[in-house]
């Protein structure tokens, strides 16, 4: 009777999501450009991953709940349970195409890390997150489409950056609503800043300082993978990694500019679609013309 109790309260994977969709991100996910036969499996990856972040993220599980629903997840990636629809489907998807789990899995591990880890101690540590965080996703997406792996050590740069951004835009709100600071430490010492200070209305002048100069680190993680969709054989693929590249800069560019404590430092819809087009006329151009595609020439602009 205990054990059917202790059943029926089990909570799903899926029944802590947030309700946020691809349509929401910074960046576009297996957009139109992307070929159909491509979406579905990029859909699948992206659903597993949602799922497993609103699962660390979510306010009000435990940690010990949140683990054993980040398991419940791999263990239905893996094949030893059916239990949690999003890993199955993505476990028939990787099949369908011969390939790894492993990005998948990387990312659990970077789950994981949100839930027992609050406090980064510099910068390399944060890329070491990244590198579970935000790569995969870029790695699966090129093994999807059977890219070179030569094209890795771009994807990987721009991914960071991407997830950088993300860091910089929801530092205050990551920091009162789950006590976690992606800020390195030693960054926020260097430029005489508290992490208390996350939680102020406005950015200090010292948290700003420190905000700043991240963001001029991840530019040049942009200006670093810039060269990517020149290194990308699907042209489709190659627009899209454009324009999210474009996308990133742009946002990077709010962060340089603005206190993301105190104003937005998103964009609009409005402003997404302006580059975007933009950024999808340069890329075809690009491939019509054999032409590659510069991370300092998209700064410049």
């Amino acid at each position: 009777m205990v054990a059917e109790a202790e059943e029926s309260e089990r909570v799903s994977a899926g029944e802590v999501r947030s309700g946020k969709g691809h349509k929401d991100e910074n960046f576009p996910v297996a957009s139109l450009l992307v070929a159909a036969k491509y979406r579905a499996p990029i859909l699948s990856f992206y659903r597993f991953a949602r799922v497993a972040d609103d699962i660390a993220d979510h306010p009000d599980l435990p940690p010990p709940q949140k683990l054993a629903l980040l398991d419940s997840l791999e263990a239905s990636l893996v094949g030893a349970s059916r239990s949690e629809p999003e890993g199955v489907a993505l476990r028939g998807v990787l099949a369908e195409r011969k390939l790894t789990p492993q990005h998948a899995l990387d990312l659990l591990k970077a789950f994981r890390l949100d839930v027992t880890k609050s406090r980064y101690e510099s910068f390399d540590e944060l890329m070491e997150y990244c590198r579970y965080s935000a790569m995969p996703v870029g790695r699966f997406v090129l093994d999807v489409h059977g890219e070179n792996h030569a094209t890795w050590a771009a994807s990987d740069a721009i991914c960071a950056a991407l997830q950088i951004n993300n860091h910089l835009q929801d530092c205050g709100k990551d920091y009162s609503d789950l006590d976690r600071v992606y800020l390195p430490l030693d960054a926020l010492a260097a430029a005489g800043a508290k992490v208390e200070a996350l939680g102020e209305a406005r950015a200090t002048p010292a948290l700003r300082a420190c905000l700043a100069e991240l963001a001029r680190r991840t530019r040049d993680l942009l200006d670093r993978g810039g060269d990517l969709p020149a290194q990308i054989s699907d042209a489709r693929l190659s627009v899209e990694i454009g324009a999210t590249i474009d996308l990133a800069y742009a946002i990077n560019g709010l962060l340089l500019a603005r206190d993301p404590l105190s104003e937005p430092v998103h964009l609009a819809k409005t402003e997404m679609l302006r580059v975007t087009l933009a950024a999808l006329g340069r890329g075809m151009k690009a491939r019509l013309t054999g032409g590659g595609r510069r991370g300092a020439e998209v700064r410049s602009k």
